[in-house]
């Protein structure tokens, strides 16, 4: 199998993961046309609400969200489980909690 075919195919198998892992979250979380800060903020708000272990998947465009998003999740203590920022819009899924 050549290299490229190889690279191809791994790209594929990892878009479909995070789509998986995207689909399965507990509560969604469109903030697509949000600007900085209210991706987070809504994340936030949303995360508050679940329980410890639950999942929130986000979408969003505003390109201040792929280092906004993870910066929270260290800051607060949770756990982003899958990240797509190659194309829009981006995709997070984090779990509440460690």
């Amino acid at each position: 199998m050549s290299k490229l075919r190889l690279l191809i195919r791994i790209a594929k198998t990892m878009a479909s993961d995070i789509e998986h892992v995207f689909n399965q979250a507990t509560v969604h979380l469109d903030a697509l046309g949000l600007r900085c800060p209210e991706p987070v903020m809504m994340v936030r708000m949303h995360i508050r609400k679940l329980n410890e272990g639950e999942t929130l998947s986000v979408t969003a465009d505003d390109p201040s969200t792929a280092r906004d998003i993870p910066s929270f999740c260290r800051f607060m203590g949770n756990t982003m489980l899958a990240s797509q920022t190659d194309t829009l819009p981006y995709q997070y899924v984090i779990r509440k909690g460690v």
